[in-house]
């Protein structure tokens, strides 16, 4: 994997990449040509994981510590949950604006600028540790949240932009991973390190301390990637790749063509309820958990680590099996029904009263709804090429973010009206919904086609 990996191209480059009615049409004709691949975008591939980790660990870092920030702040609990859904209401506005950018200025410049939000919203919760300060990091909160726009639609962009064609899918799963690790850091460290349980003077050494950390990680991120981040390699290292740069793409055509094509309109909706579901879960599983198992605040953080770490196998199992199938249509399928029954598994075990079975249905769950993430990036690049992979998977996130605001605060409501069992079962109905509009997507796998007439 460390050397660079050479693919002769005979005859045209692609047959066709802009679409005409209904046809792809070649916009130039290329000499035969060699694409490389470059040992150092692993060297890009693992900075970018890493700053995805320091900005998605702040996601839930206050929600799975509700109690304790309920406590130290005197807030109320739904105020404390927002602290995760800005990041979803910042997302809906700001990721049009942002996949712009990253179409015009390319990876490095919409990296840096996301980083350097990341960090500067870390060292706003530095100054927030007073009791009467809660404002400032809410604000901090709000920075980093915005700073995610630089982050969800990237993997794919990433992957295409310098990995070659049989591994981009890997690539892409890769990238996902960076955002599954800051989530399950942040669902353990915070309950590791805040001791609910202790006096309001302690509660605040614990938030400096976390704070601190938080700060100072992300602090020398913003200056490897400053140093190291590179936008593109020297050459494309696929036809595809090639092709794809070589259009002038016009941003709003290219929201209007996503938005007509049938296929990708589905899987926005399925998408959307797959990690809507996750969002929801995810942001109150602190008092799902308490509600059976009083006191098992560390519990809760755990819960949520090895959902997220089941997920990060699943998701890189995932995008091996694209790369080696190219069977999209039928992985992203039966990857959405297992979600289905993971979560119907979690509903009814979750009242066991034995806390280690809760664990091992949170596994089941995450491997597959975690899993899921990066095959429904790829998939919306196959049935949308050669759109750019940033607009394609910035509307996806879009979308996640309208169904994640809209679900959780269901399931906060449905988890106080009508308990836990009916919450979650509502839930798993959406799953279910979710993978039969799964079932109508067409394969049409565009961006393999294109590969295939190379």
């Amino acid at each position: 994997m460390g050397e660079p990996k050479n693919m002769e191209v005979c005859g045209s480059v692609m047959d066709g990449v802009a679409e005409k009615g209904g046809v792809l049409e070649s916009p130039s004709k290329k000499a035969p040509v060699e694409y490389k691949v470059f040992p150092y975008r692993w060297a890009v591939l693992f900075i970018f994981v890493l700053y995805s980790a320091s900005n998605a660990m702040q996601w839930v870092q206050y929600s799975i510590i509700q109690d304790a920030v309920a406590k130290y702040y005197s807030v109320s609990s739904i105020t404390v949950y927002w602290t995760s859904m800005i990041f979803m209401v910042t997302y809906i506005p700001l990721i049009f604006p942002a996949s712009w950018l990253l179409e015009k200025m390319g990876l490095r410049v919409t990296t840096i600028i996301g980083s350097l939000g990341t960090c500067l919203g870390a060292w706003l919760k530095v100054f927030s540790v007073p009791q009467d300060m809660f404002w400032l990091g809410f604000m901090g909160q709000t920075v980093v949240a915005m700073s995610q726009v630089f982050i969800l639609n990237v993997p794919p962009r990433l992957a295409a932009v310098w990995f070659g064609a049989d591994q981009v899918s890997s690539a892409c799963s890769i990238g996902v991973f960076g955002n599954q690790l800051g989530v399950a850091l942040g669902f353990v460290l915070p309950p590791m390190i805040v001791r609910a349980t202790g006096t309001i003077e302690q509660i605040g050494a614990d938030f400096q301390v976390m704070f601190y950390l938080v700060a100072g990680v992300t602090s020398v991120l913003f200056v490897l990637i400053l140093l190291f981040f590179k936008a593109a390699p020297s050459t494309p290292p696929s036809a595809a790749a090639d092709m794809g740069s070589s259009l002038d793409s016009n941003f709003l055509q290219s929201i209007k063509k996503l938005m007509t094509n049938r296929n990708y309109v589905l899987l926005l909706i399925s998408y959307g309820l797959n990690v809507g579901v996750f969002y929801a879960i995810s942001t109150l599983l602190n008092q799902l958990v308490l509600m059976y198992y009083p006191g098992a605040n560390e519990d809760a953080g755990r819960i949520g680590l090895v959902m997220v770490v089941a997920g990060m196998i699943g998701s890189v199992m995932c995008g091996l099996i694209l790369d080696k199938t190219h069977r999209f249509k039928e992985t992203t399928l039966a990857v959405y029904a297992a979600s289905a029954v993971g979560m119907v598994v979690f509903t009814f075990t979750l009242n066991c009263g034995v806390i280690g079975v809760v664990y091992l249905s949170s596994i089941l769950l995450g491997f597959f709804m975690n899993g899921y993430l990066p095959v429904g990036f790829e998939f919306a690049s196959e049935v949308t090429y050669p759109e750019p992979e940033g607009t394609t998977s910035g509307i996806l996130n879009a979308v996640v973010q309208i169904f994640g605001i809209l679900l959780t605060l269901l399931y906060e409501w449905m988890l106080s009206a009508v308990h836990d069992r009916w919450a979650n079962l509502t839930l798993c109905a959406l799953l279910v919904l979710g993978t039969a509009i799964t079932a109508a997507i067409r394969p049409d796998l565009r961006r393999q086609a294109a590969e295939a007439k190379a």
